[in-house]
């Protein structure tokens, strides 16, 4: 999946590790990364989480999507400084998972994330005559 992730992969991402519900991902701060106080941008830093989230729910397969997320920015990021995010999994049920990622920087806690996922169905088959799974999740537009 990260190989086809052109928009991590240009933002200089690089995926160190995934694998059982985990991953590590690196990505330097760069330039165009700054806000208008010379931080890191908070958008910049949720795709870092994202990306993390995203190898660590998709590590075990089926193909899973983010549910939603949320995010603390705990300390600033500067133009240089060598992120990693680590996400692990901390529960999954049925087709749903949750996630927790930290972005940390030599150490230090830089944001806190934590990601709902969704396994997505190859198919309908399962749903009820109304188009919803026996979860009560519409697989039907």
């Amino acid at each position: 999946m990260f190989a086809a992730d052109t928009a991590s992969r240009g933002l200089g991402m690089e995926l160190l590790a995934s694998g059982d519900g985990a991953a590590r991902v690196r990505m330097t701060v760069t330039a165009a990364m700054l806000n208008g106080h010379g931080t890191a941008h908070g958008g910049f830093l949720f795709t870092l989480a994202d990306t993390a989230f995203a190898c660590a729910c998709n590590s075990r397969g089926p193909v899973t999507v983010a549910a939603g997320a949320d995010v603390d920015f705990v300390a600033p990021a500067f133009e240089g400084d060598v992120l990693v995010a680590v996400a692990r999994e901390r529960v999954r049920y049925g087709r749903s998972g949750l996630y927790d990622v930290r972005i940390e920087r030599d150490g230090h806690v830089v944001v806190e994330f934590r990601g709902r996922s969704r396994a997505l169905r190859a198919d309908t088959e399962g749903a009820d005559k109304d188009g919803a799974d026996r979860e009560g999740v519409e697989t039907r537009a």
